[in-house]
């Protein structure tokens, strides 16, 4: 079985083990050596209390992450993301802004800048990371086509401050590694062609050392469960959201 909490645990020792440095995001822009680094990323989408278990998993393994909190009701816990704060992890908004407001660059910098300062309420922001919203036909990237974050107080995004050409980006969207078939927007253009992997893979190919020495991995905490029933009800939702994605990208393929 993939995507159990057990198997996170072993996939971040065995990181540990082949001696990768553990990086926020923020802490990665302000670092320039050569040793092994891995970005850890958790984006929240839902399930805070689950982004919750993972950041006290990471704590105890001394390895302080970036969890980017959307601000949504059923997500924006504040106490959650207190807590989570307060076991040394970077805090960062997961913006949706230009897809909720249907492509208006006006009306989405203002709610930007709402919610930017809803959550520094919390934490000092200092990064951010746009949300896929693969059903809809805005990117939220698309926003800085207008403004510049930097304006706002923030130091990185890592779809536009990273050099994917010197780091391998590793992501479970889809409930997979790198799965390019049920992929919309949580990708980027790189060398690395890393693809299609199970959990059990990429343990296997860590300690094989087939991975570069510079790493983002994005790990989504409500796919990572403890339990069979919330287990299986994560499985069966994906499954549905990736047979939609697969027709999303087929139709877009075709339109092009």
């Amino acid at each position: 079985m993939d995507f159990l909490l057990t198997e996170l645990k072993i996939l971040l020792d065995t990181f540990l083990e082949k001696g990768y440095k553990t990086f926020t995001f923020n802490s990665f822009l302000q670092n320039n050596s050569d040793e092994k680094q891995l970005i850890i990323r958790h984006d929240i989408d839902k399930n805070p209390e689950n982004a919750l278990k993972i950041a006290l998993l990471e704590k105890k393994l001394k390895i302080r992450a970036t969890f980017y909190f959307r601000i949504h009701p059923t997500v924006f816990k504040q106490q959650t993301i207190k807590k989570i704060a307060d076991m040394g992890h970077e805090i960062g908004y997961h913006y949706e802004d230009f897809t909720k407001f249907h492509g208006n660059p006006e009306k989405a910098i203002e709610s930007f800048k709402y919610n930017l300062e809803k959550l520094r309420q919390i934490y000092p922001v200092q990064t951010i990371c746009m949300d896929g919203r693969p059903l809809s036909k805005y990117n939220n990237l698309d926003l800085w086509k207008y403004y510049n974050y930097k304006d706002f107080g923030i130091s990185g995004e890592p779809f536009l401050d990273i050099d994917f050409n010197k780091v391998l980006y590793l992501t479970d969207t889809g409930r997979g590694w790198n799965l390019i078939k049920y992929n919309v927007r949580d990708k980027v253009q790189s060398p690395f062609k890393y693809h299609n992997a199970t959990t059990q893979q990429l343990i296997a190919d860590i300690k094989d050392s087939k991975l570069p020495d510079k790493i983002m991995i994005t790990i989504h905490p409500q796919r990572w469960h403890d339990r069979s029933l919330p287990w299986l009800t994560e499985l069966v939702l994906q499954r549905i959201k990736n047979g939609l994605k697969w027709g999303l990208i087929k139709v877009r393929g075709e339109k092009s």
